[in-house]
């Protein structure tokens, strides 16, 4: 039976070795060989991990969001408003993205041409900023509402927000939709605390 330590370092290899060859080359001319010759493992190790190449994807899409969202909660000061806190944490989230500009892209569009599966990644990945999103809008029990499928919203804007960029070629400048992207936030919130405010009459 495997070391547990072995084998979650070798999936850690893997998965850093798919990103530094996705950064380099891009997914679609990425190979198994050359995420194996990355990670300084076997191919037999690869496939004791994932079941393809695309499931290693999925894999470093996943890990990646995570960072991401550990990122955002780093960003976030509880003594401050939450108008400053979502900025900042999206001025924070925004950084990690155009860090990796190569990564990035496979990330936000590749992931999408695995069908369901990347699909699926991609929805659960939405639904954690949305969620985190709320926490931060919610906190304050005196503070304004933002419900769940307002807040996915604003997760959907950003996310075609950063698109766009990448379609443009213009990821090095992510940090100028830090004001938009919250802008945006604020404009969801005002609507709903609207909304709440007329159903209430």
């Amino acid at each position: 039976m495997a070391d547990i330590s072995t084998t979650t370092e070798h999936r850690s290899r893997l998965l850093e070795g798919m990103a530094r060859c996705v950064a380099a080359q891009g997914y679609a001319d990425t190979t198994i060989a050359d995420i194996v010759r990355e990670a300084g493992v076997s191919r037999r190790t690869f496939y004791e991990h994932f079941g393809d190449k695309a499931a290693c994807l999925v894999a470093l899409y996943e890990a990646s969001s995570q960072n991401a969202l550990a990122v955002l909660r780093s960003a976030v000061d509880p003594q401050r408003g939450w108008q400053e806190q979502v900025e900042r944490a999206i001025g924070a989230y925004l950084g990690v993205l155009a860090s990796n500009p190569v990564l990035m892209r496979t990330l936000f569009v590749d992931i999408l041409g695995l069908g369901l599966p990347g699909l699926a990644a991609r929805r659960h990945a939405n639904q954690q900023l949305a969620d985190f999103m709320q926490a931060v809008v919610n906190q304050p029990a005196s503070g304004p509402v933002l419900h769940s499928a307002m807040a996915m919203a604003v997760v959907g804007g950003i996310n075609e927000l950063v698109l766009q960029a990448i379609e443009q070629d213009q990821v090095a400048r992510l940090g100028e939709l830090v004001a938009p992207a919250s802008a945006l936030l604020r404009a969801a919130v005002t609507a709903q605390s609207a909304a709440s405010d007329f159903e209430d009459k």
